[in-house]
């Protein structure tokens, strides 16, 4: 394997070039000595429109004959403006791995190529994995820094409309209707209108929260981000460099608030989305929307993205004779700080990330209190256990960065993370056996894949552990097993021993429901029966009806944490762009 800085950038030139001169000749041979036979290629939107990945040097061949006919991408090149050329270990595996940069007949992209030596043709380098991305389309460039609103100092309307004025006018709809409606306020609503705005596209957030913000401040007290800071950044404004590594709910909050007001998105707070119907024909939706002061308005956006995260409705499970406890119950999205309960006794039922949060609140309030665990659970340290998968963003840009995250393929994403989980537990040997001591039912995802792959999968079902593991272990804090109660009782909960655990309240830490059921709630029956299964893997291996169209016309879905969001709402507000200016079919 080449070391030489120069080395690298003329093996990567050389593929490059090659690459480019094969596209040209799909059907003579050339193409397929490029790749090596296990290969990676994913597309988002550069060549197919839509995210895709395909797996072996074949399929890959296959489909890039079918494609680039139509996208005719050319003028390859290593990237000068981004990372050199550079020898990496990506999922145990040691590579070359370049940035370069290129056109389709639409649009400009970024791309990364990692090569390996193929043992079977004379170590020869040939591309391992290869992302194609599409940045921007050409003549609807995002014009950041380079065409500033300007006009003369000495050409004022003193008797016209100010910049308030304005900015009032085109956030209160009066004369028209949004060309994007987006529901929801957090992290993946701004992320997409932030996007939509930058490429000139009329869009409307709508949260039925009081405030911008709410979303998070309303959380429990305690509450911070799990992970660090410069991960977690919003599309186009960095957090300020005196930021804390971990965000409180509340700072969060309130930057949810600055960033509206400094990127100049239109947000209407207390509206309630009440739900919608497409009309095929229009091409339009009509939706009805209940204002903070009960009055309603009806409007007609091409598009609605729903926005409202991974977690809409509370999941509350049928618990039998749970309707017998005399004290409080209450979903863990309802609970906000534990010194209400001091003093008192609680069951935390639940033993993700919030059930641990909670009962260690309502512990440092002097409340007596018993976890439930009801499945096993994965648990991780904060640090430096949990932040493994995020080692990349320590070093280089934010755009770097985002761009080599998507380049992972899932199944070598899948084995990455498996060797981080090995580390991690290695790292949390202590900690893990103190838990099984007490009873505490471990487990480490599917294919041992680790926390990140149960969020992608499932939603939850893991713990960062900042304090409550340990309480647990030194019996601070009770565990007993959900399969150990035989009933509840007005004082309590009755295990199958005999014994009553007390209580005063009970906070079910159980999740959410599906998106699926919100669709279904917004939208009706028929509207996600056309979407089908939300969030997790599919056959494309992508992210299910995530960032994409998905099969309900005019219909979007984006959700994630920070990082993701503002990653996927590039994807997503490129294609409502592309619908937009006729580059795409409705």
């Amino acid at each position: 394997m080449l070391d030489k800085t120069d080395d690298l950038s003329v093996a990567v030139d050389n593929w490059l070039a090659q690459f480019e001169d094969a596209l040209a000749r799909p059907d003579d041979g050339a193409l397929k000595d490029l790749f090596h036979p296990d290969s990676y290629w994913r597309d988002v939107l550069a060549l197919s429109w839509t995210l895709q990945t395909i797996n072996g040097r074949d399929a890959i061949l296959e489909t890039l004959k079918a494609q680039a006919p139509q996208a005719a991408p050319s003028g390859f090149a290593i990237d000068p403006d981004r990372a050199a050329p550079r020898q990496v270990t990506r999922a145990g595996t040691s590579s070359i791995e370049a940035i370069f940069k290129f056109e389709t007949a639409l649009g400009r992209g970024d791309g990364v190529l990692r090569l390996i030596p193929d043992a079977d043709d004379g170590n020869r380098l040939k591309a391992w994995t290869l992302l194609t991305a599409l940045e921007e389309l050409k003549g609807f460039e995002e014009q950041l820094g380079v065409a500033r609103p300007r006009g003369s100092a000495y050409s004022r309307d003193f008797r016209g409309p100010n910049w308030l004025d304005l900015r009032k006018a085109s956030a209160d709809y009066a004369d028209r209707d949004p060309t994007v409606l987006v529901i929801g306020g957090g992290q993946s609503g701004l992320c997409i209108a932030a996007r939509l705005k930058q490429l000139q596209v009329d869009t409307l957030i709508v949260d039925r929260e009081e405030r911008i913000g709410d979303n998070w401040r309303k959380r429990y007290h305690a509450l911070t981000l799990h992970n660090q800071v410069q991960v977690n950044h919003l599309p186009y404004m960095l957090f300020p460099p005196n930021w804390p590594t971990y965000i409180p709910k509340d700072k969060l909050a309130n930057w949810f608030e600055a960033y509206v007001e400094s990127m100049e998105l239109n947000f209407w707070t207390g509206t309630e989305f009440e739900g919608g119907s497409y009309d095929e024909q229009a091409g339009r939706w009509t939706v009805t929307l209940r204002r903070a002061d009960g009055s309603k308005r009806t409007m007609h956006p091409r598009h609605v993205v729903l926005a409202t995260g991974v977690s809409g409705i509370p999941s509350l499970p049928d618990i039998p004779g749970l309707k017998n406890f005399a004290g409080t119950v209450i979903h863990s999205s309802q609970y906000t700080d534990g010194e209400e309960w001091k003093g008192k006794k609680a069951l935390v039922i639940g033993t993700g990330n919030s059930g641990h949060d909670i009962a260690q609140d309502l512990h440092s309030s002097s409340c007596e209190v018993t976890m439930v665990q009801r499945s096993s659970t994965l648990v991780v340290s904060i640090e430096p256990s949990a932040q493994l998968v995020y080692t990349p963003y320590n070093e280089g840009t934010l755009e770097d960065n985002d761009l080599i995250a998507t380049s992972i393929p899932l199944q070598l994403a899948r084995k990455s993370h498996a060797l981080t989980c090995d580390k991690s537990r290695a790292l949390d040997k202590e900690l893990l056996a103190g838990l099984e001591r007490v009873g505490f039912k471990l487990d480490f995802g599917e294919d041992n894949t680790g926390w990140q792959f149960k969020y992608l999968t499932r939603g939850g079902g893991y713990y960062f552990n900042v304090g409550c593991s340990d309480l647990l272990i030194k019996g601070e804090i009770a565990l007993k097993q959900f399969a150990d109660i035989e009933t509840f009782v007005a004082e309590g909960a009755v295990m199958k021993d005999g014994k009553t655990i007390a209580a005063d309240l009970i906070v079910l830490a159980t999740g959410y429901q599906r998106q699926e059921e919100l669709v279904r709630k917004l939208f009706g029956e028929a509207v996600e029966k056309r979407v089908g299964t939300i969030w997790g893997f599919g056959e494309q291996q992508e992210l299910r009806n995530m960032y994409v169209r998905t099969g309900q016309p005019g219909l979007w879905l984006i959700a994630g944490g920070l990082a993701q969001c503002r990653i996927g709402s590039k994807q997503l507000a490129l294609q409502i762009k592309a619908i937009e200016e006729g580059l795409l079919p409705r």
